[in-house]
């Protein structure tokens, strides 16, 4: 059951995901006085990569710590 809702909020928010325009203030006010937008899109896309690795490094923890948590569970069913 637990599986199933995981899969089913991670296909929400799948859905639910919106294009976004990563700028910060100053960045936007520099790149729409420049004539060209091919570079504001540029940045726009740097930034958004920029945004992955911090949520990478928390699902890696995420994960080691349930890993943790279901190896020791796994170990104490085993000795009962």
């Amino acid at each position: 059951m637990r599986k199933n809702s995981v899969l089913y909020l991670f296909a929400l928010l799948l859905v639910a995901a919106q294009p976004l325009q990563a700028q910060c203030a100053m960045c936007r006010a520099a790149l729409e006085s420049s004539e060209g937008s091919g570079q504001a899109e540029a940045v726009n896309d740097g930034i958004v990569y920029l945004m992955i690795f911090p949520y990478l490094l928390v699902a890696l923890v995420g994960y080691a710590v349930y890993r943790l948590r279901t190896k020791k569970s796994n170990t104490e069913t085993a000795k009962d």
